[in-house]
């Protein structure tokens, strides 16, 4: 396994394509609403990728090896769908309904890449509590991130976390590596044992990105070849970040001014996450 270790001059700019990632979250997040098809959110954010930011949609026809061309420029996952929903028009929006966005931008050549949970109106209790969970999966998994730490730390906080309020972590899916290309390695699961996998070191840049399910974890693949939902049509929530091994600790690079903030429960790590 070959981990780039991202020079300063590439950290920079990560820094301003993840910043730039979570500001397109920022700017939609007032038209996630009942009434407004998945379509209509695509392109908006498509414009404003384009348009206002100056960058391009790194999803839209990308096509790593087996796949079709995604036809898109973000991913949209309502309710049971796990990851990398396709937009479309006649995907209309509906109280109670959560619904995942995944933005990833490329600025000058490197990659931001983020999602966040929306629920549209009022949603059950069930619904709340798999979303507030799967944050702070997202959180505890960061939370692991320091010089000498191995990837089966952030795994391992994730699964625990989840398994322990009842939930299920999706296994055929995870983070990863990024920079100057969209999927680097490492491979970060959002499972696994502690003291396991690769040391972490200074300058490593990857995403952490659990999805978790509300019943079973096993999925299935739609025909559009994309998306993914879970066998059990049981509801999925996902949330990610992109964070940067530093020093001493971890920087996440995909905070704006809209970002929610950190959870309670990673209180106890404060001094080694920035900002």
């Amino acid at each position: 396994m070959s981990v780039t270790i991202k020079t300063p001059e590439e950290i920079e700019k990560m820094r301003i394509a993840g910043r730039l990632g979570s500001e397109v979250l920022d700017y939609i997040t007032p038209f996630v609403k009942a009434g407004v098809s998945t379509g209509e959110i695509d392109r908006l954010c498509h414009e404003y990728m384009v348009n206002v930011q100056g960058c391009i949609p790194a999803p839209l026809n990308y096509a790593p090896p087996g796949y079709t061309p995604y036809p898109k420029s973000i991913c949209t996952s309502v309710n049971h769908q796990v990851c990398h929903g396709v937009p479309n028009e006649k995907v209309i929006l509906k109280k109670g309904d959560i619904v995942n966005l995944d933005i990833t931008v490329i600025k000058d050549g490197y990659h931001g890449d983020t999602s966040r949970m929306f629920i549209v109106g009022e949603t059950s209790i069930r619904a709340k509590r798999l979303c507030q969970i799967t944050y702070e999966c997202m959180w505890l998994g960061i939370a692991q991130v320091k010089p000498g730490a191995h990837l089966g730390d952030i795994g391992a906080a994730i699964q625990k976390h989840a398994e322990g309020n009842g939930f299920s972590v999706v296994r055929e899916f995870c983070g990863h590596g990024i920079g100057a290309n969209f999927h680097e390695e490492p491979q970060v699961l959002h499972y696994g044992k502690p003291g396991t996998g690769i040391e972490l070191k200074p300058g490593m840049i990857f995403t952490i990105e659990p999805m978790i399910n509300a019943g079973k974890a096993a999925i299935s693949e739609l025909p559009d070849g994309w998306t993914i939902v879970t066998r059990d049509r049981s509801l999925s929530a996902q949330w990610e970040h992109m964070v940067l091994v530093t020093e001493t600790g971890v920087e996440v690079l995909t905070l704006s001014a809209g970002s929610p903030p950190r959870p309670d429960i990673v209180a106890p790590y404060s001094a080694q996450i920035k900002p």
